[in-house]
């Protein structure tokens, strides 16, 4: 096998490895505020997956270091143009009347907010970072 054939796999199996760790986090709504050492990880094994073509790979050796730069500097892009910004004056704190909206729901039926007046209701929202 040759050098960046083994280096290509190493390459992938990183960028798997952090990918599955950001998913995990992500189901598990505990991402964390500083993400910087996942994009250093992830940039780490598109940097490898390129060192890889370098040192020389087979034909199907090439295919883990494809993979790996492609996740390697996919996820960190994604990463950095969804930052979450909160605007302080639009809060709403425990206890507070939640302003009128209306959506569709799950079924495509249309929501009117209205329906939930005398009733408690936790309502969560979650924007993922993909």
């Amino acid at each position: 096998m040759k050098a960046g054939t083994k280096l290509g796999l190493l390459a992938f199996v990183l960028a798997v490895g952090a990918a599955l760790v950001w998913f995990r986090m992500t189901r598990l709504v505990s991402l964390p505020d500083d993400r910087s050492v996942l994009v250093v990880v992830f940039l780490a094994a598109a940097a490898m997956g390129v060192v890889a073509y370098f040192k020389g790979t087979s034909l199907l050796g090439g295919v883990p270091p494809a993979a790996a730069i492609v996740m390697g500097l996919f996820l960190p892009f994604t990463i950095a143009v969804s930052k979450q910004t909160v605007e302080v004056d639009k809060v709403i704190a425990l206890g507070d009347s939640i302003p009128h909206f209306s959506a569709l729901d799950a079924s495509g039926e249309l929501f009117d907010s209205d329906v939930l007046h005398g009733h408690l209701v936790l309502i969560k929202f979650f924007r993922a970072h993909w």
